[in-house]
């Protein structure tokens, strides 16, 4: 999936197309066998952006850190976000039919395929960081996983949002921002540090970049929810409006978003200041979220 007016920026978008091809090789040769949850696995990881798994490897570059064990972080990243997007896709969560413009897994096949090639995907991410290439420092990428991605991270985000559609009253801007710091926001926080972590460098500006990316991510996501074509965004629009539930757009109206989601633009290119010129590419990226269109 390539950046809509790539010419604009230029170095992200390149940049961008390198991981996912980069990346796709990489799944490729991991799974490559022709049996069905191999097959369902690959299925789960195609058509994405790999945006998560652009951060690790642009943290990566930043500090130095050998491409082949970028390439397998950023490999894991994308796992375990395709594992989530395989589980919340299920009846059981958000019954959705359409993802990144194709069936969803369950629909392709199964329900049972589906938990079963989402369960291997995330067991596969903490294979590929656990290798001793991943260096002296794998054990604490792991250990940042770990939170990012379970009951602290990601899927604590997802049982707050299961929980806001039987509440009897709609979240706060608060509540809503705690719940998209988590189940969004963790993932990219994470894979933005990531470089840093392995490296054993200071991972601060890249949390700063990564906190205000992370909510400006979803900001968007909302703003595509009202604005968005099912075609172009690749799943189901509308749907949160339908359901009445509360989101960034709800509580702060249309326009306000956008301001909102520009202002945090502008946050996450301030905390790059550190890395001077070769920080522009991440800066670029941080201006791909809040403009893209899927």
């Amino acid at each position: 999936m390539l950046v809509k007016n790539a010419a604009a920026t230029q170095p992200f978008a390149a940049a961008l197309t390198r991981t996912q091809d980069l990346v796709s090789n990489r799944i490729d040769a991991v799974l490559e066998g022709e049996d069905t949850l191999s097959v369902a696995m690959r299925y789960a990881m195609s058509g994405g952006k790999m945006l998560r798994g652009f951060l690790v490897m642009e943290s990566a570059r930043l500090h130095g850190v050998d491409e082949q064990v970028a390439l397998d972080a950023a490999l894991a990243i994308e796992c375990i976000h395709a594992y989530s997007l395989v589980h919340d896709d299920l009846p059981c969560m958000d019954d959705d039919d359409l993802r990144r413009g194709m069936p969803t897994l369950h629909r392709q096949w199964d329900e049972a395929l589906a938990v079963l090639a989402g369960d291997a995907l995330q067991t596969l991410a903490f294979e590929l960081l656990s290798d001793t290439k991943m260096g002296p420092n794998a054990l604490e990428l792991i250990r940042l996983l770990t939170r990012a991605s379970g009951k602290d991270g990601m899927v604590s985000g997802q049982m707050l949002d299961i929980a806001a559609e039987t509440s009897p009253e709609p979240l706060t801007l608060e509540q809503i921002t705690q719940l998209q710091n988590r189940k969004t926001g963790c993932l990219i926080s994470w894979s933005a540090m990531a470089g840093a972590v392995i490296a054993g460098a200071d991972k601060t500006p890249l949390r700063h970049y990564a906190d205000a990316l992370g909510l400006a991510f979803q900001i968007a996501d909302d703003i595509l929810d009202i604005e968005g074509d099912a075609e172009t965004v690749g799943k189901r629009v509308r749907k949160d409006a339908e359901a009445g539930k509360a989101t960034f757009v709800s509580l702060l109206g249309l326009d306000a978003a956008k301001t909102r989601a520009t202002e945090l633009c502008d946050q996450a290119c301030a905390a790059l200041d550190v890395y001077g010129d070769q920080g522009e590419t991440l800066h670029q990226a941080a201006r791909f979220v809040i403009s893209r269109d899927s």
